[in-house]
Protein backbone atom coordinates (compact mmCIF):
# COMPACT_ATOMS: atom_id res chain seq x y z
CA UNK A 1 0.00 0.00 0.00
CA UNK A 2 2.90 2.39 0.67
CA UNK A 3 3.97 2.09 -2.95
CA UNK A 4 0.55 3.22 -4.14
CA UNK A 5 0.70 6.19 -1.76
CA UNK A 6 4.09 7.16 -3.21
CA UNK A 7 2.78 6.95 -6.77
CA UNK A 8 -0.38 8.93 -5.86
CA UNK A 9 1.67 11.59 -4.05
CA UNK A 10 4.13 11.88 -6.94
CA UNK A 11 1.26 12.15 -9.42
CA UNK A 12 -0.44 14.87 -7.38
CA UNK A 13 2.73 16.96 -7.32
CA UNK A 14 3.47 16.30 -11.01
CA UNK A 15 -0.05 17.36 -12.07
CA UNK A 16 0.23 20.44 -9.86
CA UNK A 17 3.53 21.22 -11.60
CA UNK A 18 1.82 21.05 -14.99
CA UNK A 19 -0.79 23.54 -13.78
CA UNK A 20 1.82 25.75 -12.04
CA UNK A 21 4.12 26.02 -15.02
CA UNK A 22 1.24 26.37 -17.50
CA UNK A 23 -0.05 29.29 -15.47
CA UNK A 24 3.42 30.84 -15.10
CA UNK A 25 4.61 29.85 -18.57
CA UNK A 26 5.45 33.32 -19.88
CA UNK A 27 7.33 34.62 -16.81
CA UNK A 28 9.13 31.28 -16.42
CA UNK A 29 10.28 31.26 -20.06
CA UNK A 30 11.43 34.86 -19.71
CA UNK A 31 13.32 34.24 -16.45
CA UNK A 32 14.86 30.96 -17.64
CA UNK A 33 16.32 32.59 -20.73
CA UNK A 34 15.08 29.87 -23.06
CA UNK A 35 14.97 31.07 -26.65
CA UNK A 36 11.49 31.03 -28.16
CA UNK A 37 10.23 31.08 -31.72
CA UNK A 38 7.85 33.67 -33.17
CA UNK A 39 4.88 31.85 -31.60
CA UNK A 40 6.36 32.01 -28.09
CA UNK A 41 7.25 28.31 -27.98
CA UNK A 42 10.73 27.13 -26.97
CA UNK A 43 12.99 26.60 -29.97
CA UNK A 44 13.82 22.96 -30.57
CA UNK A 45 11.22 21.91 -27.98
CA UNK A 46 8.84 19.04 -28.19
CA UNK A 47 10.89 16.33 -26.54
CA UNK A 48 8.95 14.31 -23.95
CA UNK A 49 12.17 13.73 -21.95
CA UNK A 50 11.70 16.61 -19.46
CA UNK A 51 8.23 15.29 -18.62
CA UNK A 52 9.51 11.74 -18.15
CA UNK A 53 12.42 12.91 -16.00
CA UNK A 54 10.18 15.12 -13.88
CA UNK A 55 7.82 12.20 -13.24
CA UNK A 56 10.75 10.00 -12.18
CA UNK A 57 12.06 12.76 -9.91
CA UNK A 58 8.63 13.18 -8.29
CA UNK A 59 8.65 9.44 -7.54
CA UNK A 60 12.10 9.77 -5.94
CA UNK A 61 11.06 12.75 -3.82
CA UNK A 62 7.79 11.12 -2.75
CA UNK A 63 9.57 7.85 -1.93
CA UNK A 64 12.16 9.56 0.23
CA UNK A 65 9.52 11.68 1.94
CA UNK A 66 7.56 8.50 2.74
CA UNK A 67 10.69 7.07 4.31
CA UNK A 68 11.32 10.24 6.35
CA UNK A 69 7.69 10.33 7.48
CA UNK A 70 7.80 6.66 8.55
CA UNK A 71 11.01 7.24 10.51
CA UNK A 72 9.59 10.39 12.12
CA UNK A 73 6.13 9.06 12.91
CA UNK A 74 4.34 11.63 10.74
CA UNK A 75 0.88 10.19 10.17
CA UNK A 76 -1.71 13.00 10.03
CA UNK A 77 -2.50 14.97 6.89
CA UNK A 78 -1.79 18.27 8.65
CA UNK A 79 1.62 17.09 9.85
CA UNK A 80 2.38 15.58 6.45
CA UNK A 81 1.50 18.81 4.65
CA UNK A 82 3.48 20.89 7.15
CA UNK A 83 6.54 18.63 6.92
CA UNK A 84 6.27 18.61 3.12
CA UNK A 85 6.10 22.39 3.05
CA UNK A 86 9.21 22.52 5.24
CA UNK A 87 11.09 20.15 2.95
CA UNK A 88 10.16 22.22 -0.09
CA UNK A 89 10.92 25.57 1.54
CA UNK A 90 14.05 24.68 3.47
CA UNK A 91 15.69 21.86 1.46
CA UNK A 92 14.71 22.12 -2.19
CA UNK A 93 14.07 25.85 -2.72
CA UNK A 94 17.42 26.92 -1.20
CA UNK A 95 19.26 24.41 -3.38
CA UNK A 96 17.42 25.81 -6.40
CA UNK A 97 18.43 29.31 -5.32
CA UNK A 98 22.09 28.30 -5.13
CA UNK A 99 21.98 26.80 -8.63
CA UNK A 100 20.19 29.84 -10.05
CA UNK A 101 22.55 32.29 -8.31
CA UNK A 102 25.68 30.62 -9.69
CA UNK A 103 24.01 30.42 -13.11
CA UNK A 104 23.34 34.17 -12.93
CA UNK A 105 19.61 33.55 -13.38
CA UNK A 106 17.01 36.14 -12.36
CA UNK A 107 15.61 35.82 -8.84
CA UNK A 108 12.15 35.56 -10.41
CA UNK A 109 13.14 32.10 -11.64
CA UNK A 110 13.98 31.06 -8.08
CA UNK A 111 10.61 32.33 -6.86
CA UNK A 112 8.74 30.39 -9.55
CA UNK A 113 10.72 27.16 -9.14
CA UNK A 114 10.95 27.49 -5.36
CA UNK A 115 7.20 28.06 -5.17
CA UNK A 116 6.63 24.84 -7.03
CA UNK A 117 9.03 23.02 -4.71
CA UNK A 118 7.22 24.28 -1.62
CA UNK A 119 3.66 23.62 -2.78
CA UNK A 120 4.57 20.40 -4.61
CA UNK A 121 6.19 18.96 -1.47
CA UNK A 122 3.24 20.13 0.63
CA UNK A 123 0.97 18.13 -1.69
CA UNK A 124 3.24 15.08 -1.53
CA UNK A 125 3.23 15.25 2.28
CA UNK A 126 -0.53 15.57 2.44
CA UNK A 127 -1.22 12.74 -0.02
CA UNK A 128 1.29 10.42 1.65
CA UNK A 129 -0.62 10.70 4.92
CA UNK A 130 -4.14 10.42 3.49
CA UNK A 131 -4.27 6.61 3.64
Amino acid sequence: MDYLNVVAAAAASWVFGAIWYSTLRKPWLEASGIECDENGNPKGGGSPMPFVLSAICMLLVAGMMRHIFAMSGIESVAKGAYAGLGIGLFFIAPWTMINNAYGMRPFKLTLIDGGYSAIGCLLIGAVLTLF
